[in-house]
């Protein structure tokens, strides 16, 4: 029930709530800031999915948590980068344009990326994958509702400004509910696996938020900039990673084990990246007091 109904739903309902909070300027700012925009991009596109790939060789993940790990890897950012960049004092609008314009480019790059990694990690035992079938359930349980909430934006801005604060924070709430709830149907599946995938993800997410960091200083990036790159760069959807785990690889009831990486992710991420932003913001209160 989670699994099957709840969670695509949820996950409508989230990149909708992103749409409402978009508008097309978010979309102009690739123009605008080529340089500032690049970075991010390919950190989030080409960088990420590549030191993935890297810690599965390293930790030696099995095939399949491989996989799962690759299509977390290749998953937008959502809401939940944004909120969290807000709370960090960075470049809100800018953390916005990456996440409308990755979870648009997701459409194409996710199913390319997973493909591969089926066929690269699974071999004879790859479940069948139809990349163009894929890449249309990306396009309606990501894209469409994004545009939906950008048009719902366009042509009702004073509805839109009373009730976007409130969808971000139901998105929020529904994604934590989520990632509970699906590893609560799956809790033994969790602990055998959170030992195992525990040390690749953590690595992933603190390498990512460096990475993301010392790259846009390296461009001579804003101090708030910086923040909006590193949090794009290391806080990813793991609801889009658990959805597209079940659509390609379905568990029947529960977790698929494609969605693991996902799901353990959306815990530790938390645990991770908030103690990391509230140790930031106290940092730059101290230097400017």
């Amino acid at each position: 029930m989670i699994i099957d109904i709840i969670l695509p739903l949820s996950l409508v309902f989230i990149m909708f709530s992103l749409g409402l909070s978009l508008t097309i300027n978010d979309f102009k700012n690739v123009a605008l800031q080529p340089k500032v925009f690049a970075v991010g991009i390919i950190n989030q596109m080409i960088l990420l999915p590549l030191v993935a790939f890297g810690l599965i060789l390293l930790f030696g993940l099995s095939k399949e948590l491989a996989v799962g790990l690759m299509i977390l890897a290749c998953s937008p950012g959502g809401v939940t980068s944004n909120i969290i960049t807000k709370m960090a004092k960075g470049d809100t609008a800018l953390s916005i344009s990456y996440t409308a314009v990755v979870s648009v480019a997701a459409v194409i790059t996710l199913p390319l990326i997973t493909g591969f990694s089926i066929q690269y990690f699974m071999g004879s035992e790859a479940p069948s994958i139809n990349v163009l079938t894929l890449g249309l359930a990306m396009f309606f349980i990501t894209a469409i509702p994004v545009g939906i909430g950008l048009w719902v934006h366009h042509k009702a801005a004073d509805f839109t400004q009373s009730f976007e604060p409130k969808a971000s924070k139901v998105s929020a709430i529904l994604f934590v509910l989520i990632v509970i709830g699906a590893l609560a149907s799956e809790w033994e599946a969790f602990i055998n696996n959170v030992v195992i995938l525990g040390p690749s993800i953590i690595t992933l997410i603190i390498m990512m938020l460096l990475f993301g960091y010392g790259s846009a200083h390296l461009f001579k990036m804003s101090e708030p900039q910086a923040v909006s790159v590193a949090i794009a760069t290391g806080v990813q959807n793991a609801t889009v990673g658990i959805t597209v785990g079940n659509i390609i690889l379905p568990a029947g009831e529960g977790l698929s084990v494609l969605s693991l990486p996902s799901g353990v992710y959306g815990i530790l991420m938390y645990l991770v990246v908030l103690p990391v932003v509230f140790g930031y913001v106290k940092w730059v209160h101290s230097k400017m007091s």
